[in-house]
């Protein structure tokens, strides 16, 4: 169990004993929440229930606390784990953790509900090389199914490839009607030039621009040369992007073509089901005239003021959108479609839908959780409201949006790109119409020839791993909503809150535990426990947030804060270098070196378990 749940059930315990002394009732719904004071003179846990119960038994808050905490202490104080309780105004009942108690007991995350997740994330368009925004998505979703992994659930991981979508049509039209030349290593990279130069072409040739209308409709036919054409592209290109992410340790479970939704008729089984509810209807005057429309606001207050526009899911020339297809999709992830995919292999580990494949046990989610970045709020609250259209309300509330700020590169960063930033702008925003961007290859290569630059010692972890490593934790630091303004130079910095940062603070660790070992073996194998009292504030400060990792790992699981764990694992990182400065860690005397070469070893276990959620390697040596 959680050390905060402990501390909580200690906490309710004694709340029910002081209301039946009093002879009250609890408040329906009363929640004795804890919380981890900013300052450990604030306690070590802290809790506000006393300002709750005023009103109920009107009492001053203060005088509340002070019954809670004398129960707290009849009752011996969570099991022992409590040095002392006390009280703050204006009504804080503040516990201090009793730290030999505390290392003594094993602490575990609660279990989970048995329930299975998919996570669907990347799905970038297969139409060029990635860029350093599709990277933050792919980021996000990682540490999000290794976040709930770790608490115990079972994840399946989807990648969606649009491959019926305008920016396919667009590569196509420019592969088969625009001349270009040039060196190019890569398909995708020779696709990125196409891309931008069609859209160009475009602007000066609306003859040309007619043609996509034209290429969409045979790639969604699926018959023809265009459509083979379309196919060969995005495969290339999706087995390029799966490639890109290895490196990142981002893997896939299942990559599901928008073409098998619509070729197997998941979008007319949908379709069907969504025509015997009275929110989904043709448009039969207007603008909308001959569209197939989803009415918002399925459920009485469902309509807000942002998203008061009904959303076309077929338009009048019959095109799909999107939101159609996902639609299905979403019927089909949840198991609510009489119908399956089939699937091979696509990679070792990787399965791919496909017509006359395999039958596999995919799908049939308890929760959906869909990374895709802010902007497209209002399609994902349109799914939502289609399953509660066709009745399916529960699995609507089990449909998260992790929706993340786009990524824009900082005056420097696009300075080094040949940006023109005479402008002055705070950010440049990135466009792969107009070819503006940083693709992940071009950015590892930047990155890595950074960093051996600035490196004396090239012994250690490869400079490659080392850009990596940096690239994705600058993605992921921030919180999802927060739009990222990349700067090159930042991301390497070896201080401050970088990736770099965090696995130096590890290698230092693992290096004084070494040295231990070598130096004073029988010391190093019987270090344990031993805690002084009292402590030095360094070590009590380390000590104190080592102890908070389980809760901050659930936590960030639940609200699904990625960025939760990188504040943990900086401020830990921090915490220990103040400790390894102002605390000499071999020259200490024999009893307090046994403890501190303890703490150093569970500063190094905690580290490496939040390196690993994140997705960063823990390294002896940087």
């Amino acid at each position: 169990m959680l050390l905060s749940r402990i501390i909580q059930q200690a906490m309710e315990q004694s709340v029910t004993r002081v209301m039946e002394r009093l002879g009250a009732k609890i408040p329906e719904g009363l929640t004795v929440a804890v919380e981890q004071p900013a300052n450990p003179e604030h306690g070590d846990y802290s809790s506000n229930i006393a300002m709750q119960l005023a009103r109920t038994l009107r009492k001053p808050p203060l005088v509340i606390a002070q019954l809670i905490r004398e129960e707290l202490e009849a009752s011996g104080l969570a099991e022992g784990l409590l040095e002392k309780a006390d009280t703050a105004a204006p009504g804080f009942l503040n516990v201090h953790i009793r730290w030999s108690a505390w290392a003594g007991r094993q602490f575990e995350l609660p279990p989970a509900p048995g329930e299975k997740v998919i996570i669907e994330h990347t799905s970038v368009n297969p139409n060029k090389s990635m860029h350093i925004g599709h990277l933050r998505n792919s980021c996000i979703g990682d540490t999000l199914v290794r976040m709930l992994r770790k608490i115990g659930y079972t994840v399946e991981v989807h990648n969606y490839i649009d491959d019926l979508g305008n920016q396919l049509a667009d590569t196509v039209v420019g592969l088969l009607n625009v001349p270009l030349s040039g060196k190019h290593v890569r398909f995708g990279d020779y696709c990125w030039d196409i891309y931008s130069a069609v859209n160009r072409e475009y602007a000066v040739n609306p003859e040309l621009a007619a043609k996509r209308a034209e290429t969409l409709h045979e790639l969604e036919e699926g018959t023809g040369n265009v459509a083979w054409l379309g196919s060969l592209t995005a495969e290339r290109i999706v087995r390029e992007h799966v490639e890109e992410m290895r490196p990142f340790g981002i893997e896939y479970d299942l990559l599901v073509w928008e073409s098998s939704i619509v070729r197997e008729g998941f979008w007319a089984a949908a379709f069907e089901r969504l025509r015997e509810t009275p929110y989904f209807y043709r448009e039969s005057e207007g603008k909308l005239a001959g569209c197939w429309v989803l009415k918002q606001g399925t459920e009485p207050g469902a309509q807000d003021a942002e998203h008061t526009t009904d959303k076309v899911l077929v338009r009048s020339n019959g095109i799909l959108t999107y939101t159609a297809k996902d639609i299905a999709y979403h019927l089909w992830k949840f198991g609510l479609l009489d119908k399956d995919f089939t699937y091979k292999k696509f990679t070792e580990g990787l399965y791919t839908t496909v017509q006359g494949g395999d039958h596999l046990p995919l799908g049939r989610a308890d929760i959906v959780i869909n990374v895709i970045d802010s902007r497209q709020e209002y399609p994902q609250t349109m799914v939502k409201e289609a399953l509660r259209a066709l009745g399916y309300s529960a699995q609507s509330d089990k449909l998260h949006h992790a929706g993340y700020g786009v990524v824009s590169l900082s005056p420097a960063s696009a300075a080094d790109l040949g940006i023109d930033i005479s402008d002055g702008k705070a950010s440049y925003a990135m466009s792969g119409r107009q070819g503006i961007g940083i693709k992940v290859s071009d950015l590892i290569r930047l990155m890595e020839d950074s960093i051996k630059r600035a490196r004396t010692d090239q012994s250690g972890l490869p400079s490659r791993d080392i850009a990596i490593a940096a690239i994705r934790y600058y993605l992921l630091r921030f919180n999802l909503g927060t739009e990222v303004v990349f700067d090159l130079r930042q991301a390497t910095e070896i201080s401050g809150n970088t990736g770099v940062y965090l696995m130096y603070s590890y290698a230092r660790a693992v290096s004084v535990l070494a040295k231990a070992a070598d130096i004073t073996p029988e010391i190093a194998a019987e270090a344990c426990a031993c805690i002084p009292d009292p402590m030095e504030k360094a070590e009590a400060a380390l000590l104190r947030h080592i102890a908070f990792w389980p809760d901050t790992l659930d936590a960030a699981g639940r609200e699904l804060a990625p960025n939760a764990v990188c504040s943990y694992a900086h401020t830990l990182a921090t915490l220990f270098n103040n400790f390894y400065s102002a605390c000499p860690i071999l020259k200490a005397e024999p009893k307090r070196l046994r403890f501190r070469l303890w703490l150093a070893r569970k500063f190094a276990d905690t580290l490496k378990d939040a390196l690993d959620v994140l997705g960063l390697p823990a390294p002896d040596r940087l």
